[in-house]
């Protein structure tokens, strides 16, 4: 391939036609002050094309919107998933795709192009490991499921908490339902409250009327009692201090 238009071809044969028409339509204005730094427009990652050698590869896919060739032997990651999303569509070449066998090798031989290097094998046969741990082998070794500590309720102090005083107390709503209403100025409630509040205020009066009499009080008659004793004692000392 040596000319743009057999690389369009190329790619309409794999399948890419839809895929050409996207990144034409996703270019874009580039937001920010970066349209004054010679990079005024965007456009969306598209196929990736790599080659083992160049005759003409690169000049037939760089004139492509959207479509990067890349180099077998200097693969980068950025290239390979921009933005460090993985899943781009790659392209590769026959002699690229033979190359990679000599670059890194197979799990039977090591790689020609790499002294000492294999191929990572990986540890585990069976890949699940939900299964493994739940399947019947593993768990009648285990021990069985420990229980967590059950942790002491949060005492809560009825006089701030409502839910708990109207289970101590199920009036306890109600009361204070009660007290409402009889701060509310010509509720009935209140009307009943000040009746209430008068009735005890006269009781009282009359209380006092009959029991607290003035001086014949019972503290105030044990006083009286006190002093004419104190009275008798001084007459006693005058009189004996005449007689002698």
């Amino acid at each position: 391939l040596t000319k743009t238009k057999q690389a369009v071809e190329t790619l309409k044969k794999l399948g890419c036609g839809e895929e050409l028409q996207r990144l034409i339509k996703s270019r874009k204005i580039r937001p920010g002050k970066g349209k004054m730094r010679n990079r005024r427009y965007v456009m969306r990652r598209g196929p990736l094309v790599v080659y083992a050698e160049d005759k003409g590869i690169v000049k037939a896919f760089r004139n492509i919107p959207g479509v990067q060739t890349a180099d077998v032997m200097k693969l980068n990651l950025l290239t390979l998933a921009p933005g460090g999303h993985f899943g781009r569509f790659l392209i590769w070449t026959e002699s690229a795709f033979k190359m990679l066998s000599k670059m890194y090798g197979t799990l039977k031989s090591g790689a020609p192009m790499k002294r000492g290097y294999t191929l990572p094998r990986a540890q585990m046969e069976n890949a699940d490991v939900a299964r493994i741990i739940n399947s019947t082998e593993v768990q009648s070794v285990l021990r069985p499921k420990m229980e967590p500590p059950k942790k002491a309720p949060m005492k809560r102090n009825p006089l701030k908490n409502a839910e708990v005083m109207a289970k101590l107390n199920p009036y306890a709503p109600e009361k204070k339902a009660l007290e409402r209403k009889r701060r509310e100025k010509g509720s009935a409630e209140q009307k009943e409250m000040e009746a209430k509040v008068k009735a005890r205020k006269a009781a009282s009066k009359e209380y006092n009327k009959k029991q607290k009499r003035g001086p014949d009080t019972f503290y105030k008659t044990l006083m009286k009692a006190f002093e004419a004793k104190a009275k008798e004692g001084a007459k006693k000392q005058e009189a004996e201090a005449e007689d002698e």
